[in-house]
């Protein structure tokens, strides 16, 4: 894994969290317990401040940002799907930014709140808690289920107990 201090602003990992090798995490970043971070992620607090809560997973080729003196905050138990974009946005607790989305500045995404594949939740928007978002621009069309969140949390248990799984179980072969 590639940490990096920068101009004195030291990430902050806990110590079960998982960092994948490929992954780089530099400046002000702290990162919760258990949390899963994938191959390719670019978590960057060189100039802002990102913040990552427990059991979070932010999945492959991920990317964080903050603006000068500025949070990009991800809640407790939030799931970052592959190759989504999180540019000095709020994620709430419990919520899931589909593979491929884009939250760019100011926006937020409620507790318990879903932004489907490839939709862009533009620039100061907000997806109220315990709604499903879609589309460019991303648009609210329902409201989280009980089953959605069922689904949404077996999915984010597995990416915790990956977390714990991988420094053991996870070997070069080659």
């Amino acid at each position: 894994m590639a940490i990096y201090e920068f101009e004195g602003r030291v990430p902050s990992i806990a110590s079960n969290a998982y960092v994948d090798e490929d992954a780089k995490v530099l400046g002000d970043v702290r990162i919760g317990e258990q949390c899963f971070i994938g191959p390719g992620a670019r978590i960057r607090g060189d100039y802002g401040t990102i913040m990552i809560g427990n059991k979070t997973s932010i999945q492959e080729n991920c990317v964080l940002h903050a603006r000068i003196n500025e949070t990009c905050s991800v809640g407790n138990h939030v799931q970052i799907g592959h190759g989504a974009l999180l540019h000095n946005c709020t994620i709430k607790d419990y919520a899931v930014v589909g593979v491929g989305a884009v939250v760019s500045d100011y926006a937020l995404v409620g507790v318990w709140s879903i932004v489907g594949e490839g939709a862009v939740v533009v620039s100061n928007q907000s997806i109220p808690d315990g709604k499903v978002a879609v589309g460019v621009p991303a648009k609210v069309i329902r409201d989280v289920s009980d089953s959605d969140k069922l689904l949404w949390s077996k999915y984010k248990d597995a990416y915790a107990d990956l977390a714990l799984r991988y420094p053991k179980g996870l070997k070069r072969i080659r």
